[in-house]
């Protein structure tokens, strides 16, 4: 059963999808409206009068024989509230995203006995479609052969697409190691759990795919991604959501132009239903299977006697829960599983400064996990880290307003620009003179004029705001990606670059030492090697460095990036690097107001215009629409539930709740919660 053309009725009345006689279904244009929404007493006058399983089979037969789209009465409609509900039924959003991304990759990749294209699909397109680029055709010795779809990838796209995510590399913790689910030899991708069809779905499809496919097939993709993506944000508005109906059945439509009806079963009409059930009911991170299929990964550990699984299983639980409650009765210095803050995090040290001690002193800069080595800086090392502290000190303006007078009183013609370039050439010797000038009674602002020490403790691995950073040179080599970091200025702007050391500078007081830790960037340039398209999707030039000498940035201040380059068979976009932007772990979205939202909240990209996605009726590039918009149909259409191939069925929906994919199992990289994503 197919559900292909049944998205343009969820369209605007107004919308020119409505109107197409060629690009869905052949001779049919949608008149139709979405259909009813049915309330509670509604919903209960439909199957008040129905069987129910205690009235013996005979009944149930009869009422499954009248086709009303109920084989009975459910035993739950017994419960009191179950009326008043207005969502019964919760759509799993992990297993609608899984099945739709192994449906679609699987169809791009042409992966036999799982591929939509078929030569029984493309006789359905000959049937009910107006595509003839895509009809069966027969070669020389009469064999059947399939013209090549432009939804599909040739054999070397495929080699490069597999080698691309052979050598993926992503922070720790944020996913598993998808190298393994990688076949060169076949060139496709099998084993993926569902979280990493998860991760593919809504990080990584647009940037795989977007060298490989043709631009119109390639859009459509990219905003059924970007849909799931904003979808599973942690946070969501209610405009966000009204958003998300609205497009949803627009992407669908889209999709419905290129590929074949064999493509859309269940899975793919799902999401029409899931942004208003996200208006109900909230983020889908309440709502979806992966704690509970984690939690039975969990149950299924501790079996030890494969005789007596369910006994073996409730003996471990029992002695776990034993143990969890002994152990808070334990000291607090026991380190205990109870009292485990997770990965990549530690417990915060309450600082013994006061608060008239600058910020950059007093916060946790986080902690290394060896004592580290010591070097000593040089000049313009000692320099450019001093004034970077002095800027960030948040106790020197009045110190700054008085230098930018003093070079406007020196030069009354001067530029505001060139204020700031004598600043940095000329402020740490006018600081210095006028505090021994004045001499303030501030231990802080000796510190801060004296300067750090040249001998600086240095560490190749640093763990601070939930990540785990580790140096270019130590991580380089490793699987997992830590270098990557990203800044971002006072008016919204990114800078990305590799991580290059972190050290911990000292100023020495005359009563205390006062320490702070810096990270050495190598930073991209933002102005020209940078570029975002219209869904928002960052990529820079990993070969244009920033022109100005500015490395150091304080370690709480960082965020963690990954890159990923373009698979592509030219060398066009070989300088270019797409960038994703991680949260860490142990961040958890409460916003209490419409200010406070992290990067994961949904920022809805614009969609591409309907004549984006062209028809395959015209040239042999399926450009054109040769249709007359409002031409009455001389036929009545066809019945789409009767679409049927023997292959187009291979969807795994068995996968759900019992399989043993469960996640969880993930290699020592770990995995992401989402939504960076």
């Amino acid at each position: 059963m197919s559900w292909f053309d049944c998205h343009r009725q969820f369209l605007p009345l107004e919308h020119p999808f409505r109107n197409k006689k060629i690009a869905f279904c052949k001779n049919k244009v949608e008149k139709g409206t979405p259909p009813h929404i049915m309330s509670d007493d509604e919903l209960w006058q439909q199957v008040q009068h129905f069987s129910k399983a205690t009235d013996g089979p005979e009944a149930l037969a009869s009422l499954k024989k009248k086709k009303l789209g109920w084989f009975k009465q459910s035993v739950l409609w017994e419960l009191q509230y179950w009326k008043t509900l207005l969502l019964r039924h919760n759509l799993d959003v992990m297993h609608i995203e899984k099945n739709f991304f192994d449906q679609l990759i699987h169809t791009v990749m042409d992966v036999k006995k799982h591929t939509s294209d078929t030569v029984a699909s493309r006789n359905d397109i000959a049937k009910y479609c107006k595509r003839p680029q895509l009809h069966v055709t027969e070669d020389a010795r009469g064999k059947d052969t399939l013209p090549k779809a432009p939804f599909s990838l040739d054999k070397a796209q495929k080699k490069v697409l597999c080698e691309w995510v052979r050598n993926l590399k992503f922070p720790d913790g944020y996913a598993s190691n998808l190298s393994r689910c990688v076949d060169l030899q076949s060139c496709k991708l099998h084993g993926l759990k569902s979280h990493d069809c998860h991760v593919f779905m809504e990080r990584l499809l647009p940037v795989a795919l977007k060298e490989l496919l043709p631009v119109h097939v390639w859009k459509a993709i990219t905003e059924i991604s970007l849909f799931f993506r904003d979808l599973c944000c942690s946070t969501i508005k209610l405009s966000d959501m009204e958003i998300l109906e609205h497009n949803i059945a627009k992407i669908l439509c889209k999709l419905e132009k290129i590929f074949p009806p064999a493509f859309f079963n269940s899975m793919e009409h799902l999401p029409v239903h899931l942004p208003y059930e996200a208006r109900l009911c909230g983020p889908v991170q309440y709502r979806w299977m992966y704690p509970f299929e984690r939690f039975l990964n969990h149950l299924k550990r501790k079996i030890g006697n494969k005789a007596r699984v369910e006994g073996s299983i409730c003996n471990a639980y029992l002695m776990e829960e034993i143990g969890y409650f002994c152990s808070n009765y334990f000291q607090q210095g026991v380190d205990t599983k109870t009292r485990d803050l997770g990965r990549n995090v530690h417990e915060d040290v309450e600082s013994t400064l006061d608060d008239s001690v600058p910020e950059l002193f007093r916060v946790d800069h986080g902690h290394a996990s060896t004592g580290g080595v010591c070097r000593y800086l040089d000049e313009k090392e000692l320099q450019r880290a001093h004034l970077y502290v002095l800027g960030n000190s948040g106790i020197l303006e009045p110190y700054e307003r008085g230098f930018e007078d003093h070079i406007v009183q020196m030069q009354p013609t001067i530029r505001k620009e060139d204020v700031w370039i004598k600043h940095e050439a000329e402020f740490l010797e006018w600081f210095r003179l006028k505090v021994i000038q004045e001499k303030p009674n501030d231990e802080i602002l000796f510190a801060l004029v004296m300067g750090p020490s040249k001998r600086v403790r240095t560490w190749s691995q640093f763990y601070v705001n939930g990540y785990k950073f580790q140096t270019y040179g130590h991580g380089k080599h490793k699987s997992t990606m830590n270098y990557g970091v990203s800044i971002s200025n006072e008016d919204g702007g990114d800078y990305f670059g590799f991580l290059e050391d972190i050290i911990e500078l000292e100023f020495t007081g005359a009563l205390r030492t006062y320490k702070t830790v810096l990270f050495k960037c190598n930073w991209m340039d933002s102005t020209r090697g940078m570029n975002i398209d219209q869904y928002k999707l960052v990529e820079v030039n990993h070969t244009k460095k920033y022109p100005k000498y500015d490395p150091f940035v304080l370690s709480y201040q960082e965020n963690q990036v990954y890159y990923a380059p373009y698979p592509s068979l030219k060398r066009d976009k070989a300088q270019w690097w797409d960038v994703f932007k991680t949260k860490a772990r142990s961040v958890v979205d409460a916003p209490v107001d419409e200010d406070f939202l992290q990067e994961t909240s949904a920022d809805i990209p614009t969609l591409c215009a309907p004549d984006d996605i062209p028809d395959y009726e015209g040239d042999e590039e399926g450009f054109g629409d040769s249709d007359t918009e409002n031409e009455v149909l001389p036929d009545a259409p066809p019945d789409e539930s009767s679409f049927e191939s023997t292959d187009s069925e291979d969807e795994d929906e068995d996968d759900g709740f019992w399989d043993d994919d469960t996640d969880d199992d993930l290699s020592a990289d770990g995995e992401d919660d989402s939504t960076e994503i």
